[in-house]
């Protein structure tokens, strides 16, 4: 068993217990992810929304966008423009970029109520379950390169389960998974600890490469990012119909269009949800039975940016035979719970009931 919150103080980047009251003492939780980061201010809410990217002048160095007006360019800048995604897989894989991108999103009049509050003194960010030492170490110098003096690390499926409101912190199972952009962290809970977890290389992005890699065998056709999303309704299984998307021809580079039948595209994504409902039954075998018999009933919750994608949940049932519910704004979990920490609103285990 392995405690979902830790403590890693900003000098010395060390992990050990943290209680809730550590966090209480943080004035901003930020969840760094690999799509999207987040930054919520105490008794200021949520400030920062806006996808992980950061388009850089290749010459000179320049920053020249950040958030979305930078995701705008993917794909679509000349050579000397790179847009540069500094998080990967939940993990900070370019500190320098991470910290001019976080300087960025938050703005001036932001930075000033930091500095007003001293919001940086303390901050929590979430990190992705059994992040060895190195990614808790980026982490910890990415929000101290922003200006905080101590930063408290929390495991991302313990945050989520707390922003979906589950009953982490009593002795009852609770399960949870976290669909990111490039992975999926499934995790149980049971007394505000993680009892059994793993992280699995599905997220919304592999579904999205899935469909691509489909498209350029079967039918020699690349496909525009904009083009996936209409093909993500095959997951649903009731579309009937065929779809019409178009693409550039590989042999010609000419734009074309093709009708695809939804079955294709459910046989070209069946591979990692079969890996996905692997990974679960893989996470039930390694809990205690009574924690299993709980979540017979209570079944699993699903959070993150990828929870939504059509038909996943209905995938997941079938495949494992269990309960699975989508979470109420299931990307903002993450950071809604870990804000619920820093503001206080999780009663600490072991407090008198009155």
């Amino acid at each position: 068993m392995r405690a979902g919150l830790s403590h890693a103080p900003a000098r010395m980047g060390l992990n050990v217990t943290n209680p809730l009251d550590q966090l209480r003492r943080c004035s901003v939780a930020v969840d760094l992810g690999s799509a999207r980061t987040r930054v919520h201010i105490k008794q200021a809410g949520l400030v920062v929304d806006e996808p992980s990217a950061v388009a850089v002048n290749t010459f000179s160095g320049a920053l020249i966008a950040v958030g979305t007006a930078a995701e705008r360019m993917d794909g679509r800048t000349p050579g000397h423009i790179r847009v540069v995604r500094p998080v990967c897989n939940g993990t900070v894989i370019d500190i320098e970029m991470a910290q001019r991108m976080l300087r960025a999103l938050v703005g001036t009049t932001v930075r000033r109520a930091w500095r007003r509050r001293g919001a940086m003194q303390r901050a929590a960010v979430t990190i992705p379950h059994n992040a060895d030492p190195l990614a808790r170490s980026a982490a910890v110098e990415t929000l101290t390169g922003v200006g905080a003096k101590q930063v408290e690390l929390v495991d991302t499926p313990t945050a989520a389960g707390v922003g979906c409101g589950l009953p982490v912190e009593q002795p009852e199972a609770t399960m949870i998974l976290v669909c990111g952009a490039t992975t999926t962290q499934i995790a149980v809970l049971s007394l505000g600890a993680i009892v059994s977890a793993t992280t699995v290389p599905m997220g919304g992005n592999t579904i999205h490469h899935a469909v691509v890699q489909h498209l350029r065998n079967h039918h020699e056709l690349i496909l525009p990012s904009q083009a996936v999303r209409p093909l993500h309704l095959a997951l649903t299984g009731g579309n009937g119909g065929t779809t019409e998307v178009w693409g550039r021809d590989v042999a010609t580079g000419m734009a074309r269009t093709v009708c695809i039948n939804p079955d294709d595209v459910r046989a070209a994504i069946e591979a990692p949800l079969i890996g996905l409902s692997d990974a679960i039954r893989s996470v039930l075998h390694n809990c205690p039975p009574d924690l299993v018999a709980d979540l017979a009933d209570s079944g699993m919750v699903l959070a993150g940016g990828s929870a939504q994608l059509p038909g996943l949940d209905e995938r997941l049932r079938a495949g494992t035979g269990m309960p699975v519910h989508i979470a109420d704004q299931p990307s903002l979990c993450a950071v809604n719970g870990l804000a619920a920490m820093v503001e206080g609103q999780i009663r600490p285990l072991g407090a008198e009931v009155h």
